[in-house]
């Protein structure tokens, strides 16, 4: 078999195929192999655990303190001049007591037949 630069080539290309996978296989394992190396070697890691405080007191919290009060609240009771709801969710009876049922539509009336037959030709 002759290549194209005119000289005869050694393997067939079926053959180059699996030169390239055997040379890939045997790079992935030599990785593989070397990260399995570096876990064995690795130090094992110690649980964590908090620094030692001075005050040996526990307890989380926040130590910011707010230098100035809330500019105003954020709920509570309404406000004086707040308008109140004209219907109430927590009274008695439903919410849908609450209005009347809106009325229906009259019923249509009944269909009147028509008052001329089509002709048919015979």
């Amino acid at each position: 078999m002759k290549a194209a630069s005119g000289y005869p080539s050694a393997m067939s290309p079926d053959e180059e195929l699996m030169v390239i996978f055997g040379a890939l296989h045997v790079v992935a394992l030599a990785l593989g192999a070397l990260l399995f190396y570096m876990f064995l070697r690795s130090d094992t890691t110690t649980t964590w655990q908090p620094p030692e405080d001075d005050d040996g007191g526990g307890g989380g919290g926040n130590d910011r303190v707010r230098p100035t009060p809330k500019p105003r609240p954020t709920g509570g009771i309404p406000l004086p001049d707040a308008e109140q709801s004209a219907r109430r969710l927590r009274g008695p009876g439903r919410l849908r007591d609450a209005r009347p049922r809106p009325a229906r539509r009259p019923a249509h009336p009944a269909i009147p037949t028509p008052s001329r037959q089509p002709a048919r030709h015979h």
